[in-house]
């Protein structure tokens, strides 16, 4: 029984099994190091989700590589392993070729960096905040606390528009005054009101246009900037003071009008 336990320590098999173990060992030691040295490398350029998500995959990548020498010094040939790799990707990419798209359209969103962490979004119809930027998908929280999930390839063909990139955003007023009302009347009402609220920037000033005649109404434009922490107050109680401002001075916000002539025909 000890001679035949001494053969087997002797033995190739076991030098091979105690060779794989210590590049799976080297393998786990040196891929903690290379992703540590992932997250220090981007640390200044990337934000706290996608240096996770590099170091994820280089931790993976270096292990993956440990893994396959360790099986190589058992003695399985790594041209076959290979080949059964490139035959299971082809056949794992035909049958999910909605992910693979999505998981390249993630790579591009990451390195692109059109929205990070807790920007706010709009695509097409839905309006939220970043939640998370997988690899296969965005996570937004709508203004009503629903949670959207919207897949990569779809952010990747469609347009993207981030509502907090820059620290100030503009609000665009639309109205309409009546035919009756004064021009410089409205304006200087409007830049008053501006004037008075606190949300609103004094740089860059407000900008008053006349955007031209309507079927009803005087059209006009008035736009004012403020932090975009403050956008949404802004446009809330600047809508709601003009309208006070609007009554106090008589100024009339008409409404589509049609007049319609009728002609009785005589026999």
């Amino acid at each position: 029984m000890t001679e035949q336990l001494i053969q087997w320590l002797q033995s190739e098999q076991i030098g091979s099994m105690i060779k794989a173990g210590v590049l799976l060992l080297a393998g786990f030691l040196v891929a903690g190091i290379a992703s540590r040295a992932v997250s220090r490398f981007f640390s200044k350029n990337f934000s706290q989700h996608h240096i996770v998500l590099f170091k994820r995959l280089v931790y993976w990548l270096v292990l993956a590589l440990f893994f396959a020498s360790a099986l190589q010094q058992l003695g399985f040939s790594l041209s076959v392993l290979l080949g059964a790799a490139g035959v299971l990707s082809v056949a794992i990419g035909f049958a999910s070729q909605t992910s693979a798209s999505n998981l390249i359209s993630g790579l591009f969103l990451i390195g692109e960096q059109s929205f990070r962490l807790g920007d706010t979004i709009k695509i097409g119809n839905t309006t939220g905040e970043v939640l998370s930027i997988d690899l296969l998908s965005v996570k937004l929280r709508t203004f009503d606390n629903l949670f959207v999930r919207i897949p990569n390839e779809t952010l990747i063909k469609s347009e993207v528009t981030n509502l907090t990139r820059f620290p100030i955003r503009r609000f665009d007023l639309q109205m309409g005054v009546a035919y009756k009302e004064q021009i410089s009347l409205v304006r200087r009402i409007l830049t008053e009101v501006a004037d008075k609220n606190p949300l609103c920037l004094d740089e860059p000033k407000p900008i008053f246009l006349f955007v031209g005649f309507g079927d009803s109404a005087l059209n006009i434009q008035f736009s004012v900037w403020a932090k975009r922490e403050n956008f949404r107050d802004l446009r809330n109680s600047l809508q709601e003071e003009i309208k006070i401002a609007f009554d106090n001075a008589g100024i009339d916000i008409p409404f589509p009008q049609r007049t319609v002539y009728l002609h009785q025909q005589k026999n």
